[in-house]
């Protein structure tokens, strides 16, 4: 049985459900209010969106900078008191309607882009330690415990740009010393820690790649597919199935630069090797909501890697990996079918298999559909 034979049996059942998985949020139709996350108040499209344990957090997070001394960092247009508070004969302890919009101060709005990665990392901090415990004064970061507290901080920096389709600041300088709009990335804004991103429902960016062999000719040849398992030990979907490289991109550095450094430190690759072989691909575009409501529009660049069977032995090499195997493509749908992998990998996986011609119109019924959503739009212009 050949191949394609193979998976589309595989793939009697449609894959929109695993698709669906990764791709579930839609901000227009949230039950939840959200508020514009904007670099000025006049900027637009909106850098995210923001959930409502959040506006209360940058609201403490002022009136923390107020008593402090500190300027502040945030503009919330707040309404008059009379608008706010209706007139009762009882202690009014209802909490403020939310605003229209929540951008940096004008000083940081018109300021450098290192001023504005500061002043949030200053924020950023100060929940850090309300999530861990220790509230000093900002008791609506306590809620955060479970995006930025214990072992979810990652300390790396993620780039945040005023478009998501802007090309990425690729000087490699610390985003602390950026005191002018990188040339070539004139959508850069600011940086923040990766792991808060998520508060804030920024665009990320990412690098996956998938290594795969083939036996025999390109239409009749069966393919095999590299897939680690994640380590026990990872802050987020431990143990689940993974693209054969993946990881986000720092801030400043090239999408190719990150997949062969993921490369070599998730599986051994060698450098040289990757960049030989490493073809791009495209890239895939979905907006995620995690179970605890935090909202991650992501963009993953895409790379396939073709090797000759036998030719590389993908092995952990950091610890963010527990194994590899080495699978057929059918055994791969199997698996994503049953759940076992990383939401936003099956995405990847399903891409590969369009592009390559395992999935088809005659074997996939929603095929247009998923074909269409894999290159989403984040709909922030509506903001």
């Amino acid at each position: 049985m050949s191949e394609k034979e193979s998976t589309t049996m595989a793939s009697e059942k449609s894959l929109i459900d695993v698709f669906n998985t990764c791709d579930n949020f839609r901000p227009h139709l949230s039950p939840e209010h959200l508020v514009p996350f904007l670099l000025s108040q006049n900027t637009r499209p909106a850098l995210g969106l923001l959930r409502s344990s959040v506006v209360a957090a940058l609201r403490a997070d002022n009136a923390w900078r107020a008593v402090h001394g500190h300027p502040l960092a945030w503009d919330i247009p707040e309404p008059a008191p009379a608008d706010a508070h209706p007139p009762s004969t009882e202690s009014d302890s209802s909490p403020l309607p939310p605003p229209p919009y929540i951008a940096f101060a004008p000083l940081l709005a018109s300021g450098t882009p290192a001023a504005r990665t500061l002043a949030l990392a200053e924020t950023l901090e100060r929940w850090r330690t309300a999530a861990n415990g220790n509230q000093d004064g900002n008791e609506p970061a306590s809620a955060f415990a479970d995006a930025i507290g214990g072992t979810r901080w990652r300390a790396e920096w993620y780039d945040v740009y005023v478009a998501p389709g802007d090309a990425l600041r690729t000087d490699g300088r610390d985003p602390r010393t950026v005191l002018e709009v990188p040339r070539g990335a004139s959508g850069y804004v600011f940086s923040m820690e990766r792991s808060a991103c998520a508060l804030f429902g920024v665009v990320t960016y990412g690098v996956h790649m998938t290594v795969y062999e083939r036996d025999g000719d390109r239409d009749g040849g069966r393919v095999r597919v590299w897939v680690p398992r994640r380590a026990l030990t990872k802050p987020t979907f431990p143990g689940f199935l993974d693209n054969s490289v993946a990881g986000g991109i720092p801030g400043g550095m090239t999408a190719l630069d990150s997949i062969v450094k993921e490369a070599a430190e998730e599986a051994s690759l060698d450098p040289e090797l990757v960049r030989e072989r490493v073809r791009a691909v495209g890239a895939v575009a979905y907006y995620y909501q995690t179970q605890a409501g935090w909202l991650q529009p992501e963009v993953e660049y895409v790379y396939d890697m073709c090797v000759e069977p036998g030719e590389v032995r993908l092995a952990p090499m950091d610890g963010e990996v527990e194994s590899f195997e080495l699978l057929p493509l059918d055994e791969v749908v199997a698996r994503m079918h049953a759940g076992e992998f990383k939401p936003n990998c099956a995405v990847v996986l399903i891409d590969f298999m369009v592009r390559h011609g395992y999935l088809t119109p005659e074997n996939e019924p929603r095929y247009l559909e998923i074909t269409q959503r894999l290159h989403g739009q984040f709909d922030l212009e509506r903001w």
